[in-house]
């Protein structure tokens, strides 16, 4: 253990000291919360990392992901031949790649695995899962059945973890609100988790169950920065309850497996508009501040890059140090911590892989602990989604969402961070979880 493990391990209590900071009653604050949350990630991450049984699963949830993940592939490559053959790859007709591309080697599997989801939500192992975990946070933190319910269930999939709870949606409180949108916005959904693991394995082999692992972490997270902000100051019609997921059955397993690639093209077409439409406004959004910004660096002698993911990396480099990321690549974290919050986490994880494939890091761990506090959906273009998508199916609270949707994505980002904290405790250069 060096220095940097002490750092990680630090770094989660000053992670939670920022979001109790910013909370909104520091008086009645669930304690009880807070620490089952910080306990169950120390404990899981201790297990998957330490202990000889849980490397074995941790390599088995990655093997089993990467299967399933080119089983994935047989389509693409049907539809888009030489195109979807991945870099150093050929196909046999003798055909090489033609390098990484995102649309048509990465982007089409999130219709496969939307597809795989709902076969499993129909064979009744997606609910017996989301079940588990809920029945953990319920009893451990002794918080409302529905919202517990929510977050166990954003473990697996997206904005539609809403719906298991949509009976509650309007009697909800506005903790419980406040813990729905961190949870979403702070974890990732199976179906873009294929997507990442396209972009990264080259350069961490290991990194689907890293991305299983962080996935999970993420949850108990979401509820510790959620309640340290949003203390519950009301009464949860659900407290303490175990509640069943609600969803509407489909007949068979065949229009499950139909509706689930139909959710799944509508996803790629969200996000392919998403990229399209932030990338080429975020890029509007930096020759603005570069043209003004060139003027303030001639006037002042300053040599500032102007740009908004660069000025964020300013904000984000205090905490990444914090994270036990290696001083040497902390300000290349920082980067991609605050592109994430403007330009997607997909980005950030493309210019991630970018800088492994480049050697750019001094340290394996400063790629590692990044892989982890980036997996969440903790930027402004998912904050409207999920506050327009939760508002739908409760028309009566989407004020309330809208005024808790900044705050939230704060608290998704410290949750985000506090995950790559734990991965920063836990890290041995010497073992082959990490890719060593």
């Amino acid at each position: 253990m060096s220095y940097l493990n002490v750092l990680s391990l630090a770094g989660i209590f000053l992670l939670s000291f920022l979001a109790w900071l910013f909370s909104s009653s520091k008086k009645i604050i669930n304690w009880k919360v807070v620490g089952w949350g910080l306990g169950l990630q120390l404990l899981f991450a201790f297990f998957i990392f330490l202990v000889p049984a849980g490397g074995k699963i941790f390599l088995a949830v990655n093997e089993v992901v990467v299967r399933v993940l080119d089983s994935a592939t047989a389509g693409i490559k049907f539809l888009f031949g030489r195109l979807a053959l991945p870099p150093g790859t050929s196909n046999e007709s003798g055909e090489t790649s033609l390098g990484f591309i995102l649309a048509f080697q990465a982007l089409p599997t999130v219709v496969f695995f939307a597809a795989l989801v709902g076969a499993l939500y129909y064979l009744r192992v997606m609910p017996f899962l989301i079940q588990l975990f809920a029945r953990v946070f319920t009893r451990l933190m002794k918080i409302s059945g529905a919202e517990s319910l929510c977050v166990s269930s954003n473990i697996f999939v997206g904005v539609e973890s809403s719906l298991v709870v949509r009976p509650y949606l309007q009697q909800m409180t506005y903790s419980e609100l406040g813990t729905i949108l961190t949870a979403g916005l702070a974890t990732i959904a199976s179906s873009v988790l294929s997507l990442y693991v396209m972009i990264l394995r080259a350069g961490l082999p290991t990194i689907a169950g890293h991305l299983v692992s962080a996935s999970i972490l993420s949850a108990p997270a979401a509820l510790v920065t959620s309640k340290l902000m949003f203390p519950e100051t009301g009464q949860p019609l659900t407290l303490g309850l175990e509640v069943k997921p609600y969803y509407e059955k489909e007949d068979n397993l065949i229009l499950a497996i139909i509706n689930g690639a139909n959710s799944g093209l509508t996803l790629l077409g969200g996000i392919v508009a998403l990229l399209l439409a932030f990338l080429g406004l975020l890029a509007l959004l930096d020759l603005v501040l570069g043209w003004l910004g060139g003027y303030l660096n001639q006037l002042l002698g300053w040599s500032v890059q102007w740009q908004v993911s660069g000025l964020l990396s300013y904000v984000f480099y205090p905490l990444t140090l914090v994270l036990g990321v290696n001083p040497q690549d902390a300000f290349l974290v920082a980067r991609l911590l605050g592109e994430r919050v403007v330009a997607t986490e997909l980005v950030s994880y493309q210019h991630l892989a970018e800088m492994l494939q480049s050697g750019a890091f001094h340290d394996p761990r400063s790629a590692i602990i990044a892989s982890y506090a980036l997996c969440g959906f903790a930027h402004v273009a998912s904050l409207a989604i999920f506050v327009g998508g939760i508002g739908a199916l409760a028309p009566g609270r989407l004020k309330d969402l809208s005024r808790l949707g900044f705050k939230a994505l704060l608290a998704a980002t410290l949750a985000c961070l506090l995950t790559g904290a734990v991965a920063g405790v836990f890290y041995t250069g010497s073992s082959v979880l990490f890719g060593r």
